[in-house]
């Protein structure tokens, strides 16, 4: 019997099995995909993300991120990061970097796709392995999360990513958050001649058509667009519970409020070592609490954010109330940071 079987192969999954490994324990990675795996995401890693990445042995290329940066065509506020630095890296050059360092571990990553499993007393059955404990990492529609009855409905207007990156240097080494009435563009530097774009918004069209509401980010992009687009959404989801009797919900699948803080891939690597600690401790229900714990400011800042957007006159004040008040500002930064 193996002691970790993890279903799906992306970062938060391929970063528990490496936190597993690098434990003493045997880990199985199940992904139906062959990597690396692009997918819409911000691609922008606080400090703690890329501190943890360093410690696990990790060293993705990519760009430092000083801090984040407000701007709604009027107005600019920004915050540096204290303490470290961050990572503005692709996604596909993230999942190489975690695979390679799996396979040096020795974590078996097999093809193929957990869709059912059976639970016992001392273990789990799934997609013919028998293993101690099963982490479900497939992501944010995660259909284990559906099939163990651990959704919850969802809450507040239904919001969608969408990214693609361009080839021009990057114009700064913060992350710019573009604000408009319809949405948000991210820009992250990832290269030395490459910057990703993701737009958020709850408003239907596609990418050209938001990404027109930010006319002074346009006129920095007056470059080739160096990829495709990709979506993904609806971003929120509720999430009853993490552990359902021997199986684990971590990344995405854990639950997502909104890609707006751009916590997402930091918070998914710091989970998977929460979990993994709670595994070797032998006390996996606790991983309950600290899920809740790590996740408990960005939960609070980005549902705080999101309330904001969603009025008209309180979302125009966000990026001058950011400018005027830069020490709530910094301290909001370090506290996602």
């Amino acid at each position: 019997m193996i002691d970790v079987l993890v279903a799906g192969g992306g970062p938060a999954g391929l970063a528990t099995a490496i936190h597993a490994a690098r434990a003493g324990m045997e880990a199985v990675v199940v992904e139906p995909r062959p990597g690396p795996v692009d997918k819409a995401c911000g691609e922008g890693l606080m400090p703690t993300g890329a501190a943890v990445l360093r410690s696990m042995g990790v060293e993705p290329a990519g760009r430092p991120l000083r801090g984040i940066r407000y701007l709604d065509g009027r107005h600019q506020a920004q915050a540096a990061f204290r303490g470290g630095t961050g990572l503005g890296v692709r996604r596909t050059a993230l999942h190489a970097a975690l695979s390679r360092r799996a396979a040096e571990l020795g974590v078996r990553v097999v093809p193929g796709r957990v869709s059912q499993l059976r639970q016992h007393d001392d273990g789990v059955e799934a997609a013919g392995f028998r293993a101690r404990w099963l982490v479900a990492a497939d992501g944010l529609h995660s259909p284990l999360r559906a099939a163990l009855g651990l959704e919850l409905p969802g809450a507040g207007p239904r919001r969608y990513g969408l990214r693609r990156h361009y080839a021009t240097a990057p114009w700064s080494d913060f992350v710019e958050v573009h604000w408009a009435a319809g949405g948000e563009a991210y820009v992250t530097p990832v290269g030395d001649g490459l910057v990703g774009v993701a737009v958020l918004t709850s408003r239907r069209g596609g990418y050209a058509e938001r990404l027109s509401e930010f006319p002074a980010l346009l006129e920095r992009l007056d470059c080739p667009a160096a990829t495709p687009v990709r979506g993904a959404g609806p971003l929120r989801q509720r999430v009853r519970a993490r552990v359902a009797g021997r199986v684990l919900l971590v990344g995405d699948a854990a639950g997502y409020t909104d890609a707006l803080t751009g916590e997402g891939v930091s918070l998914a690597l710091l989970s998977a070592q929460a979990l993994v600690r709670c595994l070797r401790a032998g006390t996996p229900q606790a991983y309950e609490s600290a899920w809740l714990r790590l996740s408990r400011r960005h939960r609070l800042l980005t549902g705080a954010l999101l309330a904001a957007r969603r009025h008209r006159a309180s979302a125009r004040l966000i990026v001058p109330a950011a400018r005027r008040l830069p020490a709530v500002f910094g301290a909001a930064v370090q506290a996602l940071a």
